[in-house]
């Protein structure tokens, strides 16, 4: 009986933080994308992100916006909309086509936006120039959400990210702040503090990106390390250390009601259970 009373404790746990946390899905082709939907479906996972890089671009993306309002039309969607490899042709060309991803947005499907500038900004084209058109936009309602990343001025000497914020914010078009991963949470902390005071009262929702560690992982970091993503050396040689740093950031996150965004691949009972382990602690 005590056995299974704390097994249906653990079923209810796992169902609350799968109404908590997010899953980042990637995907090759739609095929791909249909499998892991029946997988999130499989097991009660509601909410999840489209990520728009690598093939995951133009006609994919489009395609799977599609598919998934035609056929799932039950999840919680954020689609991120990379500015980048969105491009197309010029600058007047790509505005109009995002404009029209809104506006189809709001009439005829239920999704949200996280807007990026992409890995490598187009010079007069990214999240701020077009936030900038926006707001000029009459009779759009349009809530976006936006990406931060607490740790370029320290580890990458980068100064503008704040800036860069503070621009973003006074457009009142912002209804969702996505925090980079990273492995200093003193400097998640501090930036966090800062985001705090510049929105004051307002009401914004938060994300961070999480990455459950595992040898691969670590392994494909080392050898092609992600632009502007920093991860401590002393995590990348000792699997141990990183397991514990999740934990925290874990507690972080949860201390600080911002909502996790699962970015590991977790499309295996045994890896979406690796998942919730990390949850649970």
């Amino acid at each position: 009986m005590h056995v299974f009373v704390n097994m249906f404790k653990h079923e209810i746990l796992i169902l609350i933080m799968s109404n908590y946390i997010r899953f980042e899905l990637s995907f090759k082709n739609i095929s791909q994308l249909e499998n892991k939907l029946n997988f999130c479906k499989s097991n009660n996972i509601k909410y999840i992100n489209i990520p728009c890089k690598g093939l995951i671009k133009k006609e994919l993306f489009n395609s799977t916006i599609n598919y998934i309002s035609k056929y799932f039309n039950e999840f919680n969607v954020t689609y991120h909309y990379s500015l980048y490899h969105q491009y197309s042709k010029n600058k007047n060309k790509s505005y109009q086509d995002f404009l029209d991803f809104l506006k189809n947005s709001n009439t005829h499907r239920n999704y949200e936006i996280l807007l990026v500038s992409g890995s490598n900004k187009k010079k007069n084209f990214d999240s701020i120039d077009v936030l900038a058109h926006l707001k000029k936009e009459k009779n759009l309602k349009v809530k976006l959400g936006i990406a931060f990343n607490p740790y370029l001025k320290k580890y990458y000497k980068i100064s503008t990210e704040r800036e860069r914020f503070e621009r973003k914010i006074e457009t009142g078009l912002i209804n969702s702040i996505w925090f980079q991963y990273g492995t200093d949470i003193k400097v998640l902390q501090d930036e966090l503090s800062y985001l705090k005071k510049v929105v004051k009262d307002e009401k914004l929702n938060l994300f961070g990106s999480l990455f459950i560690p595992s040898k691969q992982f670590i392994a494909r970091f080392k050898f092609r390390p992600w632009k502007e993503v920093h991860i401590s050396e002393k995590f990348l040689y000792s699997l141990e250390k990183f397991y514990d740093f999740t934990r925290d950031l874990v507690s972080f996150y949860k201390r600080n009601n911002i909502t996790p965004v699962i970015e590991s691949d977790f499309s295996s009972s045994e890896k979406l259970n690796s998942v919730y382990s990390f949850l649970e602690s």
